[in-house]
């Protein structure tokens, strides 16, 4: 049994709401005054940190594509260090950049940030979809036979060095009965469900969480990056028809697929818009920050007449006395197009290799800062043959566009994520007041202790 083991105190609280799936790591109570929670998404290219105040009723009815009842409080991001596609490489350069970035976000709200809800992107998140089952002891469902279900789910998910994410329940049969959406309380001798997982590599996880205790904070959640970005773009109708979301972040580029309403499928790829600048930066022998500048005001994948070779100016590297070279967008359009070629083709790779192309829909939704490239939605739509829509996340409070554009898709859908416990979150900060002081892995190693099952019926299998 892995450290990822959900005690059953835990599942059975939550089986006595309705048990669509299990949520550790973010509360879903609500009292009468406004909620503070604070979120971190941790980028190759960024560290992004925002405080938001959510409503007294908000949750209640929230669903994927609703707006947000919230007020922004606080918002900052820093250039990030020490983390490359996502993975964390240089623990003292990253913990300086989440500092200052956590820092300006306090002062702006005027509090004091003491925990996180944190995106995750490094680790190779990968999706598993199996199916469990057991026996159910007194002919009539019950939390405890909803528990020993997820614990079983648990149990196959976690193999080989992964650590579950995220596990929820797709749908529930009874007797051999499909497509139960609430199994509580019904009649039968054999209850099965069909499960999502988003797992990851431990030792990635590990370094993340503990980079993020170095900056004196815990950990009040995790959220699969690819889930957070797809609950700020996609709405409400393209999650029940199938949609696809990806997001084109600075090292990597993420994928979510929503069908039925429900998050079916997630996976990653190590390759996004930073490679474009270094592409930019070799082609033209210019400094990097200046390949970013010409990616940002002039790249496009489009053929826009004789504007396209009206002169590009820029810097060259390694002289010693600033010359300046001339380039056309015409030729910055020959740099960039074979990368956006080489995204979209590993994106539709392993959306035909992971079976959910038929579920995806025809739909995509681009998002993430590289998004924003002249003509790649239109390029996309014609290289997938599918509908293609740039997605930026709603505006909510007096939160200004800035910081409600593509590039903050995925930090603004971790507050989605709060407001949604039904689709399950494992590997909660949130331990027992005994465990206070532990650090998250010794909580999380606390409840593996907790928890145990002796029935052997319960059984999880591919799907």
């Amino acid at each position: 049994m892995s450290s990822g083991q959900v005690p059953a105190s835990q599942l059975q609280r939550l089986a006595s709401q309705s048990m669509e799936s299990h949520v550790l790591g973010i509360s879903d109570k609500f009292g009468t005054q406004e909620r503070i929670v604070t979120v971190l998404d941790v980028g190759t290219a960024k560290i992004a940190c925002m405080v938001v105040a959510l409503a007294p009723w908000a949750g209640r009815d929230h669903g994927i594509g609703r707006p947000l009842a919230a007020r922004l409080l606080g918002v900052a991001h820093q250039r990030s260090s020490g983390i490359k596609a996502g993975v964390v490489v240089d623990l003292d350069k990253a913990e300086q950049a989440i500092r200052a970035a956590v820092a300006r976000a306090e002062r702006m709200a005027g509090l004091t940030i003491d925990e996180v809800i944190v995106t995750v992107s490094c680790g190779r998140p990968k999706s598993l979809n199996f199916s469990a089952k057991t026996r159910l002891r007194r002919g009539r469902v019950g939390e405890d036979d909803l528990v020993r279900l997820f614990n079983a789910g648990l149990g196959y998910a976690e193999q080989n060095g992964r650590i579950a994410l995220q596990l929820a329940a797709l749908s529930y049969g009874i007797n051999g009965v499909k497509g139960i959406r609430a199994p509580a309380g019904m009649i039968g001798e054999e209850l099965h469900a069909d499960l999502h997982a988003v797992t990851v590599d431990a030792a990635a996880l590990n370094n993340l969480i503990a980079l993020v205790e170095r900056s004196y904070l815990s950990v009040a959640g995790l959220v699969a990056a690819p889930y957070a970005s797809g609950l700020a773009t996609v709405t409400e109708e393209e999650a029940r028809l199938g949609v696809t979301c990806i997001d084109i972040g600075a090292g990597t580029t993420s994928i979510s697929v929503f069908a039925e309403g429900q998050f079916v499928f997630s996976d990653a790829v190590a390759i996004g818009g930073g490679h474009l600048s270094y592409d930019i930066a070799r082609a033209l022998s210019t400094p990097l920050n200046e390949a970013e500048r010409i990616k940002t005001l002039y790249g496009t994948l489009v053929a826009a007449g004789s504007s396209e070779y009206e002169p590009v100016p820029y810097p060259v590297i390694g002289r010693d006395n600033v010359e300046m070279h001339q380039t056309t967008q015409a030729k910055l359009r020959q740099v960039i197009r074979p990368r956006i070629e080489e995204i979209l083709t590993l994106v539709a790779e392993r959306l035909a290799a992971s079976g959910c192309e038929r579920l995806a829909g025809e739909r995509v939704v681009l998002t993430g800062g590289a998004s924003q490239l002249t003509g790649l939605g239109a390029f996309a739509a014609h290289f997938l043959g599918k509908a293609v829509r740039i997605g930026r996340p709603s505006p909510f409070g007096a939160a200004p566009d800035n910081v409600t554009g593509p590039a903050f898709a995925s930090l603004i859908g971790l507050v989605h994520a709060t407001l949604l416990p039904n689709q399950s979150f494992v590997g909660s900060a949130l331990g027992k007041a005994d465990t206070a002081g532990m650090g998250y892995l010794g909580r999380m190693g606390h409840w593996f202790k907790e928890s145990f099952w002796e029935d052997k019926e319960e059984l999880a299998t591919g799907a």
